[in-house]
This record gives C-alpha cells, structure tokens and sequence, in this order.
C-alpha cells in the first residue's frame, strides 16, 4: 500500500514541479538557475522516498568561479536524490534520449541542460568544444557523470574522458562528487529508507590539454573517489559488499 501512495505522491509531485518550471522559465528564459531551482523542486521527492540526504560542501567552493562537476550514477533514483546538490549556475549534460521522457525529458531541455548524442563520437566531441564555450560565454559550471552509465552497485564504473577534455578546454578546474551507496537501499514499502551523503572534493586544476595526460588525471580522479565514496557508504550505514580494491592505471 505504501508503495502505491509513494508512486501517486510522486506523480503528483513532478506533476506540479513541471508546471512551475515551466512558467518559471517563460517568466526569465535561459536564466543560469533554471536548472538549480528546478533540481531543488526535484530534490524534495526524496523526502516521499523516505531518504535522508546529507549534502556537504566545504566553504572553499562558496566564492569559485565556473567548474565541471563530475559525479557517480548509481540508479534511476539519483533523479530525486542528487538533483538536490545540484549548485547555482550549473547545468548538467545528458543523453539526448531524455528527451522522449513525458515531462521530464521537455523539462529538462526547457530548462537549459544540455543534451549529447553519445553514439555519435564526432558530435559528441562537438559538444564538448561547446560545452566548454558555454561554461566561458555564460559563466556557468557543467555537472557530468563520467562513467555515462549507472553503476548499479559495481563501484564506480571506468571514466570517459569528455567531462575532464571539457574542462581543459573551458580552462577550469574539476570538482569531484562523491554519492555514498544507494544500490538496494531504496524499498518502495518500507517507509524509512536510510541516509545518503553527498559529498564535494576540493577542486582539481586540469594542468595540461594533451590527450595522454586528460586520460592519465580522469583515472586518477577516478581512484580517488572510490576511496572516498567507500568511506561515505560505510559512514552513511550502506557500505558495498564484496567489491573490489580500484587499481590505479598508468595513462
């Protein structure tokens, strides 16, 4: 029966937040917020899942300019969940396919994100020379998920290199997210459904555009917010089973 409330409740919910938004972008169109204040109104359905969400941010990011924020994709509830993190003046960069979504795929284009075909490889290098011209015309950050796929609890899937050639290219730094566990944890019938932290890295500068050395730091990267994302999954009472040690590759 709760799962059933939980469904309405959620149908209703993005109902509603898809109306607002779009009379929110009528009203000021291609406004840098857009995106956050709709990923906000998103972000509370996590609340109807019974999920606690935890974001932390050090301070140091309060006052940066533009970045690319490169984050881990667990599951299909990421949409309620990490959408709440989402800061000021960032867009997000997604598989053109959203937008057949009923509502949520117009509401996410509408709303300014940018969507990629990524079984087009020479468009998709096209949009990340436009990406990094849009993070410098407009001032604004890209929020990528770099393993282009979810997880669906295997870790943190090997790393493309687009979101890190992007910000070579818009000459500014990398911000890791690290999402704690969230495969299995959410259960439709059980009213609570635990915590997840969400957590912001310090910022990485890209030193360098040559494509050995993009490939050498995404790894890199890549490493380092396993280790981390580990440490928040036991922290936030959900930790992996079973996975294995992430290897550092040379580039």
């Amino acid at each position: 029966m709760l799962a059933v409330l939980r469904v309405i409740f959620i149908c209703i919910a993005l109902v509603v937040i898809f109306l607002t938004s779009m009379v929110l972008c009528v009203v000021r169109p291609f406004h840098r917020n857009n995106v956050h204040d709709t990923a906000s109104f998103i972000g509370k359905i996590a609340i109807i899942l019974g999920i606690k969400v935890e974001i932390r941010r050090p301070k140091s990011l309060d006052k940066i300019g533009p970045v690319v924020y490169v984050a881990n994709h667990q599951n299909s509830y990421d949409v309620f969940t990490v959408s709440a993190s989402l800061p000021k003046g960032t867009v997000s960069i997604g598989k053109k396919s959203l937008k057949w979504i009923p509502l949520f795929g117009q509401m996410y284009w509408f709303t300014g994100n940018i969507l990629i075909d990524r079984g087009n490889r020479s468009k998709a290098h096209g949009t990340i020379a436009s990406s990094a011209e849009k993070i410098k015309e407009r001032n604004i950050s890209v929020w990528l998920f770099p393993e282009g796929t979810r997880s669906y609890g295997r870790g943190l899937l090997p790393f493309k290199a687009g979101a890190f050639h992007t910000a070579a290219l818009a000459k500014v730094p990398v911000v890791p997210v690290c999402v704690s566990n969230t495969h299995d944890m959410v259960k439709l019938n059980r009213w609570n459904n635990g915590k997840m932290i969400i957590e912001f890295q310090e910022p990485i500068d890209v030193e360098g555009s040559q494509r050995e050395y993009i490939r050498h730091f995404a790894n890199d990267t890549r490493v380092l917010m396993m280790e981390r994302i580990k440490e928040l999954s036991v922290e936030a009472g959900n930790p992996f089973e079973n996975l294995p040690a992430v290897e550092k590759k040379a580039g």
